[in-house]
């Protein structure tokens, strides 16, 4: 019955976010992206209280998909909604795709058409657990998780790595990563995951916010993102993966990151031979 009711308010949640969309199916000239912009450095909403339209979202993926709108001679409407309706809305073709800091899994390769990777720099390599200033050194093992109430947002990469990997654990599923902040200060959950990137950008606007210290282990198949779009547009796929394909080979992700994370606010500390060391919220 969760199940179900979980889906429902999905669905609705997606009709609700495309009212008054022109679609962005075979022919049309404008180029629908589903995001979920809760998720710093890859995409968020800008500080710019006047920003309007698309420049209301900004972070590593919204110049993605900028980018594969101008290459494809179309024009990008941003569709932003939650995390798990971002992938219902593709699921019902309601939007060409959804970027949105998505990993692979097994789960999305089978009900959707996967681009191939594209990389924001360290953003999914660590991914990690943070808890209130408090509780420093109290969450840093797993041997101290058993127990321990994990939030972790529906649908995620941080989902199922707890499910895998904090078995002695109470798993509590959040839908919107703001809400879920506000959800671990009322005590909700003890610590909630999340990924690297996402921690330092959030550190930075919360000082009642630590990393708790402790890393899952990261398979390297999901250390990449990938774009999901609608099972069967194989078209669209290979003109993604060349687009990918030629944003990687100028540098362009790189790049992509670096404004991203300035965006964010993120300040990278460097060593003499130039390599990030350390990132200072």
């Amino acid at each position: 019955m969760k199940k179900m009711i979980a889906v429902i308010l999905s669905l609705l949640f997606v009709l609700s976010a495309l009212s008054g969309c022109s679609g962005g199916q075979a022919g049309n000239k404008v180029l629908t992206v589903a995001t979920s912009p809760d998720f710093a450095p890859m995409a968020f909403v800008s500080a710019d209280e006047n920003a309007t339209g698309n420049d209301k979202y900004v972070g590593f993926d919204m110049l993605l998909a900028q980018y594969l709108a101008d290459e494809m001679g179309m024009e990008l409407e941003i569709k932003p909604m939650s995390f798990d309706a971002c992938q219902t809305a593709v699921s019902l073709g309601a939007v060409d795709m959804a970027i949105s800091g998505f990993s692979w899994k097994e789960d999305r390769a089978e009900n959707y058409n996967l681009s191939d990777y594209y990389w924001a720099g360290d953003n999914e390599d660590e991914q990690i657990l943070i808890t209130l200033a408090g509780n420093e050194g109290k969450y840093d093992s797993l041997e101290k998780l058993s127990g321990v109430k994990v939030g972790a947002q529906i649908a995620s990469l941080q989902q199922s790595l707890c499910q895998e990997q904090l078995t002695d654990s109470e798993i509590v599923v959040v839908t919107d990563l703001t809400t879920a902040l506000m959800q671990l200060r009322n005590g909700d959950f003890d610590v909630l995951a999340v990924a690297g990137g996402y921690a330092d950008a959030m550190m930075i606007n919360n000082s009642d916010i630590i990393k708790t210290g402790f890393c899952f282990e990261v398979d390297p198949k999901y250390t990449g993102n990938v774009i999901l779009m609608t099972k069967g547009e194989d078209e669209l796929t290979a003109t993604v993966n060349a687009l990918l394909a030629k944003a990687e080979a100028a540098g362009y992700y790189d790049i992509w990151y670096a404004q991203a994370k300035s965006t964010a606010g993120i300040q990278v500390v460097y060593d003499e031979e130039g390599n990030a060391v350390e990132t200072l919220p």
